[in-house]
């Protein structure tokens, strides 16, 4: 009974803002940013895929021997195409010569195109769409001859929070990680969970967000670095989880909770705490008055790159740029690429000219969405009453 009274809370509890947003457009989540043309790839047969994601990637002409390796998840309701483009990472890394990972969610595994960060089939090492990821960087290393010890990963929201699995169950495989409005590992392990801790954030110890990090692989150490952003206006996940998020990585590299260095970056605070060589190991960026989204700074800039769209919120920082930084990746000279100005596909019109009823797409799209969404409360629920003996 425990147990029933506590998911139908939970349910109750978080009904209308998971109304809210699952919401397809216009009444709830903005279109999607998507390019007519992308640079991006796609690979197949790059393993067994027990998370039926796709591969895609991008491999700049200037590739250098031994590059480094950039892993970019997308958000929820985003494509791989339509988050690089936004992000602007193929353009750092044509920029500053390293490849691109960039995998995509497939509505079939979520209505939503989300990672699925919460369901602990897809969350643990050797399973699901973690080890389907694991398996693209593998393939990536073999066929472009990545440095292993540069290999680095970062997301967006659903993105962000499935970076946070990555980073814990193959800590040897990265170098750092960067989260983006995003929620530490192990901070649901079903879907009311999830939304309760995007919604409120969920209050552990340091110690024990390190530990559940300890207990998703057998490695003892060295830790990745990790980069974290987040707005402070952000409604959709709550600005508590970037202090979990710090909490897990302090207590994994064995640093004080209080930060070593406060500054001011492009307007914005940021905070590092720093190793015994001096080294920042961990940094975390509040970006004031910022919703749900990836930070951006557009323009022709060094420090500038992508294009502003639904959770691509230009408020003058590139969090993309600054994230490469971090990794160590803008240290060369940088080369010359020029603006992507691409005409941007009407809605209502598909890629080979055929006119589409985009207002009936959009409404069975959200018709689906919402079905799938009812049925899988519908099953969390028949679940809790049959543990509770009240269904057979």
């Amino acid at each position: 009974m425990h147990s029933l009274g506590r998911t139908i809370q939970r349910l109750a509890r978080h009904r209308r803002q998971w109304e809210q947003l699952w919401k397809a457009p216009p009444g709830g989540l903005p279109h999607a940013l998507e390019p007519p043309v992308s640079p991006l790839t796609e690979v197949t047969g790059f393993g067994s895929n027990p998370g039926a994601l796709r591969m895609f990637t991008f491999v700049p002409p200037n590739l250098p021997p031994s590059p480094a390796l950039v892993v970019v998840l997308h958000g929820c309701t985003q494509t791989a195409a339509g988050y690089d483009y936004g992000a602007g990472w193929s353009t750092l890394a044509e920029r500053y010569g390293f490849a691109l990972l960039v995998p995509e969610q497939q509505i079939a595994n979520n209505p939503k195109r989300c990672f699925n960060w919460f369901r602990p089939h897809d969350a643990q090492r050797g399973r699901g769409e973690a080890a389907s990821i694991r398996q693209m960087i593998e393939t990536m290393i073999l066929d472009q001859g990545i440095d292993r010890r540069r290999v680095f990963v970062t997301g967006l929201s659903a993105g962000g929070a499935m970076t946070s699995v990555m980073l814990a169950t193959y800590p040897e495989v990265f170098a750092a990680g960067a989260i983006i409005a995003g929620l530490p590992y192990g901070a649901a392990s079903n879907v009311a969970e999830a939304y309760e801790s995007m919604f409120q954030g969920a209050a552990r110890p340091a110690a024990e967000w390190g530990d559940l990090v300890r207990q998703a692989s057998p490695h003892k150490g060295p830790w990745p670095r990790v980069s974290v952003w987040h707005g402070d206006a952000d409604a959709t996940v709550k600005p508590a989880n970037a202090g979990a998020i710090v909490k897990q990585w302090t207590d994994l590299h064995g640093l004080d909770a209080d930060a070593t260095l406060t500054e001011t970056v492009d307007g914005y605070p940021r905070q590092a705490w720093r190793n015994r060589a001096g080294e920042d190991v961990i940094e975390s960026y509040t970006i004031t008055s910022m919703a749900h989204g990836t930070p951006l700074a557009t323009g022709n800039g060094a420090e500038h790159a992508g294009a502003a769209g639904a959770f691509l919120l230009d408020v003058g920082i590139s969090s993309s740029y600054h994230i490469a930084k971090f990794f160590g990746l803008t240290h060369t000279k940088p080369v010359h690429v020029p603006e992507r100005r691409v005409p941007i596909v009407p809605a209502d019109t598909r890629a080979d000219g055929e006119t589409v009823d985009a207002e009936a797409a959009d409404a069975a799209a959200d018709q689906n969405a919402r079905r799938s969404l009812h049925q899988h409360i519908e099953t969390v629920i028949t679940k809790a009453l049959k543990a509770a003996g009240l269904m057979k």
